[in-house]
């Protein structure tokens, strides 16, 4: 077999991205392509996102109460608008100001967050993370936001960290 043909080329990209994928690899190649992939699942109405209780609620409230609400994920932009149009709550894009991903730089990186406070206009001070990563804290305060960890069920454990703990986003602006 010709291992210059599309067949073997095909092999070897599929390998490859279940490489990635094993190793859980922030590459924005390949969140490019899932966000495409997920994209037709969604379209046909064959996948569905699952959200928290919690999540469509507080979204609702935080609206309410004239808070803007961005995401920065390391999905990209595509995959985020498609994941938060197709939840088992239904549309929550409507709550979302804004997406962000790792064009805008590494979630552990502090400098990640100062862009995105000079792109939504915002000073850092005046904005909320919530994540379930340490290191991403880390970061974010480092560039001046106010953090909170979320823990929940399935969550993979993290470090102690000085980071204010929460369960849920019911005690996020009550």
């Amino acid at each position: 077999m010709d291992d210059d043909s599309a067949e073997s080329r095909l092999e070897s990209a599929i390998a490859y991205v279940e490489w990635l994928m094993a190793r859980d690899r922030k590459s924005t190649a390949l969140k490019s392509l899932q966000g495409k992939i997920w994209e037709q699942g969604y379209r046909k109405g064959a996948l569905l996102a699952p959200v928290f209780d919690d999540v469509p609620r507080a979204f609702e409230r935080w609206g309410r109460q004239s808070r803007s609400i961005a995401i920065f994920s390391s999905g990209s932009v595509l995959a985020q608008e498609l994941l938060f149009s197709h939840t088992t709550a239904g549309n929550l894009t409507l709550y979302i100001s804004a997406y962000f991903d790792t064009t805008t730089g590494a979630k552990i990186d502090a400098s990640s967050y100062g862009a995105i406070a000079a792109t939504l206009k915002r000073p850092a001070q005046e904005m909320v993370f919530i994540s379930d990563v340490s290191a991403e804290l880390d970061a974010a305060s480092n560039a001046g936001l106010q953090v909170l960890m979320c823990e929940r069920t399935g969550n993979r454990p993290q470090p102690r960290s000085p980071h204010t703990r929460i369960a849920d986003f019911n005690s996020v602006f009550p």
